[in-house]
Formats: structure tokens, sequence, C-alpha cells
């Protein structure tokens, strides 16, 4: 056989053998990316209380100084006696007295009573509750991918897009959350 054919094919052999085994590592290398399925983001709510105040009119009842209306009760038995008084006469005029008296002790102590109910005055309050504001934050995202035929779900910091980079078979995951 001759020399240079000799040569040339078994340069040919080497570079097909080579080729053939580049392709074939091609074939059986790890992908270089995971496919991104589904990306779901996570929110977190926070409650953040606050005082909330404000002023507010009261009304309020005046004290009262004669709490049992002797003053209304008194002054009504003697204004009614001597209206009574001035009814009949004899073993009557004395009936008419009595009735007088009590019927005017009674009435006065119901006027004190309602005058010292309506003396009232209004004044100033703060007034203060606890509210709540809710708001939500962004805690993170849940993803579902397909690696090498397998689903598999992980929580990341930020939306990944369609494809999270891997390595050695391994997700490359910058700044993953718990």
């Amino acid at each position: 056989m001759n020399k240079s054919l000799l040569v040339g094919a078994v340069l040919g052999a080497v570079g097909v053998t080579a080729g053939g085994a580049v392709a074939t590592y091609s074939l059986v290398s790890a992908p270089e990316y995971a496919e991104v399925l589904a990306v779901k983001p996570v929110k977190e709510s926070i409650k953040t209380p606050s005082e909330v105040c404000e002023e507010v009119a009261v009304t309020r009842q005046k004290p009262v100084q004669d709490q049992h209306q002797i003053a209304g009760t008194a002054i009504g038995a003697v204004v009614g006696g001597l209206l009574g008084n001035q009814v009949g006469s004899g073993s009557g005029k004395k009936l008419a007295t009595v009735a007088g008296a009590v019927g005017g002790g009674y009435a006065g102590n119901k006027v004190q009573e309602n005058m010292q109910a309506n003396s009232t005055y209004t004044t100033t309050e703060t007034r203060c509750k606890t509210v709540t504001d809710v708001s939500e934050k962004l805690v993170g995202y849940d993803v579902k991918y397909e690696l090498d035929g397998k689903v598999g779900r992980v929580r990341m910091a930020s939306d990944p897009g369609a494809t999270i980079p891997v390595k050695d078979g391994q997700l490359v995951l910058p700044e993953q959350t718990h």
C-alpha cells in the first residue's frame, strides 16, 4: 500500500473518531439549562398596628348638689299647701291644704329632678383606638421546572424567566431563599 494513502486513511479514521466522540459527548453531556414550567409569586401579609386619636365632643351631666330634691319638694309643698288652703272651708279647708301640700311636694320633687337631669355641659375629650394596617410583601417565587425529564420545584428570590442555568446536573441558584 501506498504510504500517503495509509497516512491519509489513518488521519481520516482519527478525524472521524474524534468527530464522533465530540458528537457523542454533546449528546451524552448534561443539559445546560432547566426549562421553567411555572412561576408563582409568594406574598406574606404584614400587619402593622398603629394608634389613631381624635377629639370627640362629650355631653355630661352637671354635678347634682341636692340629690334628694329637697328644695323642690319643700317649695312644691308650700305652694301646694297655699293653693289648697284657698279651697273649701272648715275641715274641708284643712283637708285641701294637706292634699295641696302633698301634691305640691311631689310635683316640686319631680320638677327639680327633671331640671337636674337636663342640666348638662359639653366638653372635648381625646379618644384613641388601635387600628391595624395590612400590607403584602413579596418574599420570593415558587418555581416549577423540568430537568432531564424530571419535574422539580424550588423557591427563588427573583423570577428566573424561561430557563434556569444548570452546572454539573444541579441548578445554579443565585440568591436562593428558604
